[in-house]
């Protein structure tokens, strides 16, 4: 600790990173010996966390994850979409195919950014807040296939390629963002075409690279 920062506070945040670590939950008793203080500094601290509603306690006393940590959340999605913007709006305009961002939200994917090419006739309609379940489209099923994989490196290819299988019956490509902490989530475009060229995995892998720096 720094003469700058709080203690309180950081052992507050501790206990809110080991309670989402933990499915169970976690008891007083557990809590004190992971961060190493007494029991009585650890029931004011959930006593505190649990006033703001970002922490809960069942019957049996264990702590958990509040509601009120998915509030904070949902700020965060226009943070997230600011900054991959860039990226997407490459993607889209060098494919002319319509680009997103899609984030994991429970067992769902959440398209949370969306960018439409700007020169073509006619691209796929994609809107944000889109979900659908994450083994049903290309930017699902690039989260699950990266999750077997450690956080620094990629499947094989590095993307999951759909034809014609997304809810639109349009084609898609997508690649997991890797290297993150607390993110799970996929770059990937929808196109017309009932084949997907093959310039077009390698560039989305590209695309997610990118706003995965971005993210940092």
């Amino acid at each position: 600790m720094t003469a700058e920062t709080s203690q309180t506070l950081d052992r507050g945040v501790r206990v809110l990173k080991l309670l989402a670590d933990s499915e169970r939950g976690l008891t007083v008793t557990e809590l004190a010996a992971r961060l190493a203080v007494n029991r009585t500094v650890v029931y004011r601290l959930l006593a505190t966390l649990e006033q703001h509603g970002l922490v809960r306690r069942d019957i049996g006393g264990r702590a958990r994850v509040g509601l009120g940590v998915l509030r904070l959340a949902h700020r965060v999605h226009p943070l997230l979409r600011e900054a991959a913007l860039p990226a997407l709006r490459s993607l889209a305009e060098d494919l002319g195919a319509t680009a997103h961002l899609t984030l994991v939200d429970g067992n769902e994917a959440l398209a949370v950014a969306v960018v439409e090419p700007s020169w073509t006739d006619f691209h796929v309609a994609y809107r944000t807040g889109l979900r659908h379940p994450l083994a049903e489209s290309a930017a699902g099923r690039a989260i699950l296939e990266a999750r077997g994989f450690p956080s620094q490196r990629r499947p094989e290819q590095g993307f999951v390629i759909t034809r014609a299988e997304e809810q639109s019956g349009a084609s898609g490509a997508a690649a997991a963002l890797v290297g993150l902490s607390g993110i799970e989530g996929s770059v990937g475009v929808v196109m017309l075409n009932g084949m997907v060229p093959e310039r077009v995995g390698p560039r989305v892998v590209e695309a997610a690279t990118e706003v995965a720096d971005a993210l940092r």
